[in-house]
C-alpha cells in the first residue's frame, strides 16, 4: 500500500524510475515521450549529465544556507545570468522554490512599494479571466481560472478580472488581428476606472496563457497598449512567465517578442527543468530602490529563497540552453512540429484551432468547427484523450475548461528543447490515435 496522498485518490499512477532525453521510464521498463515536459516543466530532457553533474557537485560543497545569514555563490551567479539578459530595466531577483511561490511574493512586492510611495490605498489586482497563476491564496485570487477559485472563494482577496486576449473565441469577424488587441487592451482601461485608478497596485497576465486556455499567444499590439495604460495610471505591470517563459516559446523570456519589460517579471518550471524546484521574481531597479532607499526589508521570505543547489542546478540548465544554442532548436523545431500537427490535425473534425509559439503549443478541440461549440464536459474529453495518450506512451497535457472556464477542451504540448524530428514524428503519431480513441469512445465522428 502507499503512504502518499496522490494528487487524485480514485488515479493509479505509474511508479517514474528513469528518464533519458526526452523520455520517461516506468517501473515496468515502459517507455513515455514527455511531449508536455510534465507541466511545461522538463526544457533539458531526463538525465541531462551537465546538469546532474552540476547538482553533485553544489552538494559536496554546500547544499544549503539560509539566506538570512548567508549569500552563496549559485545564487548570485544565477541572478546575474538571468538580470544581464533580461528585457530593459529589470535588475534584480528574488529566489523562491516554483511558480505559486513567486506570484505571491510578486503580489505581495507590488503592494509595499506603493506603500513605501505613500500610496496606501493601492491594493487592489486586476487579473484576465482564463488565467492562472498558481494555487496559493494570493496567486489563487488573482488567477481566473473558475474551478480552481471556487472551493476556496471565500479565502481569496478581492481581485477582478477582464476577458482575455483571446482571438480564436472573441475576435469579431470582420476585424483585424491588430484591431482586436487594441479592443482587448482597453479593457484594462475600462475596468480601472470602475475600480478607481487611485486603487489598482498592478496589473497580472501571462504573455502566453499556459494551462487554463491552452496556449493563448496575445494579438499583435495587446501588450503595448496594456504598457501604456499601466504606465499613464502608475499600476504595476506583472507579467507571470511562469509557464511560457525560460526560452519556452523561442526566447529567453516570452516577453521579448511583443517589445515590452514589465516591472515584475515571475518565471519558475523551465528555469531548472524539473532538477531542483526553483522560481525567480525579477524586479526593476526603481522598486528595488524604493524599497533599498526607504524601510530597507522586503516584508516576505521563505526558509528555501536561494537554495544552493537549486541555483546550482538552474543556472547548469540555462548555461547549457545557451552554449547548446537549443533556443534555435526552439523555434527550427517549433515550426516543424506545428508544421506536423497542422498536417495531421487541420482538416480534422473536432480540432478548432492549433496555436501557440516555439515549443508551446495547444490544439483546442470542439464539437462542431464551423460553430466553435465546445463538447459537453459531461463527455470528459480532454480526460480520455490523457488517458489515451499515456496508454500509446505519451504525456501530453489535455484540460478542460478552455471556452468559458466550464466548457471546453484542449491538449497543451511542450516537449523539451532537445527534441528532433524522429521525436515530432513519434509525438503526432501517437496524438493522433490518442485524440481519435478518445473521441471515438465519445461517440463522435473522426
Amino acid at each position: 500500500m502507499s503512504y502518499v496522498f496522490p494528487r487524485h485518490s480514485k488515479a493509479r499512477y505509474p511508479v517514474a524510475c528513469g528518464g533519458q532525453g526526452a523520455y520517461l521510464i516506468d517501473r515496468d521498463g515502459r517507455r513515455y515521450l514527455d511531449a508536455s515536459g510534465g507541466a511545461a516543466v522538463s526544457s533539458l530532457g531526463h538525465g541531462h549529465p551537465a546538469v546532474v553533474s552540476a547538482i553533485k557537485a553544489q552538494v559536496d560543497r554546500l547544499a544549503y544556507a539560509h539566506s538570512g545569514f548567508f549569500t552563496t555563490e549559485p545564487s548570485e551567479a544565477l541572478a546575474e545570468h538571468l538580470v544581464t539578459r533580461a528585457p530593459e530595466g529589470l535588475a534584480r531577483v528574488y529566489f523562491v522554490s516554483g511558480g505559486s511561490e513567486a506570484n505571491e511574493t510578486a503580489l505581495k512586492l507590488a503592494r509595499q512599494y506603493h506603500l513605501e510611495r505613500g500610496e496606501e490605498g493601492r491594493h487592489h489586482f486586476i487579473a484576465r479571466q482564463q488565467s492562472y497563476h498558481g494555487n496559493t491564496l494570493g496567486a489563487l485570487a488573482v488567477g481566473g481560472s473558475v474551478a480552481r477559485r471556487a472551493p476556496f472563494q471565500p479565502l481569496l482577496m478581492p481581485a477582478s478580472h477582464i476577458a482575455p486576449c483571446y482571438a480564436y473565441r472573441h475576435q469579431a469577424a470582420d476585424e483585424t488581428e491588430e484591431a482586436y488587441g487594441l479592443r482587448a487592451a482597453d479593457a484594462l482601461e475600462v475596468e480601472i476606472q470602475r475600480v478607481g485608478p487611485e486603487t489598482v497596485a498592478g496589473f497580472i497576465a501571462e504573455p502566453v496563457v499556459g494551462a487554463t486556455a491552452g496556449v493563448v499567444p496575445p494579438a499583435p499590439g495587446y501588450f503595448k497598449r496594456i504598457r501604456e495604460i499601466c504606465d499613464r495610471h502608475g499600476i504595476l505591470l506583472i507579467l507571470d512567465e511562469v509557464m511560457c517563459g525560460m526560452g519556452r516559446t523561442g526566447s529567453l523570456y516570452a516577453c521579448e517578442q511583443d517589445g515590452i519589460a514589465p516591472d515584475i517579471l515571475t518565471c519558475a518550471k523551465g528555469l531548472g527543468g524539473g532538477y531542483q524546484p526553483i522560481g525567480a521574481v525579477l524586479a526593476s531597479q526603481s522598486i528595488y530602490d524604493t524599497i533599498a532607499e526607504g524601510s530597507g526589508a522586503f516584508e516576505h521570505g521563505f526558509t528555501y529563497i536561494g537554495h544552493a543547489t537549486a541555483c546550482a542546478a538552474a543556472l547548469a540548465v540555462q548555461q547549457t540552453i545557451e552554449t547548446d544554442d537549443l533556443l534555435a532548436n526552439v523555434r527550427r523545431q517549433g515550426t516543424a512540429l506545428r508544421e506536423a500537427l497542422d498536417a495531421r490535425f487541420g482538416n480534422h473534425h473536432h480540432v478548432g484551432d492549433i496555436r501557440g509559439r516555439g515549443l508551446f503549443i495547444g490544439l483546442e478541440l470542439v464539437a462542431e468547427r464551423a460553430s466553435k461549440e465546445p463538447f459537453d464536459p459531461d463527455l470528459k474529453i480532454n480526460a480520455k484523450i490523457k488517458q489515451r495518450a499515456m496508454a500509446e506512451g505519451l504525456i501530453c497535457y489535455p484540460g478542460g475548461g478552455t471556452a468559458d472556464g466550464r466548457r471546453g477542451d484542449h491538449v497543451l504540448l511542450a516537449p523539451p528543447f532537445i527534441i528532433g524530428p524522429d521525436h515530432i514524428a513519434e509525438l503526432v503519431d501517437k496524438l493522433g490515435r490518442a485524440v481519435d480513441g478518445a473521441l471515438s469512445e465519445a461517440g463522435m465522428k473522426v
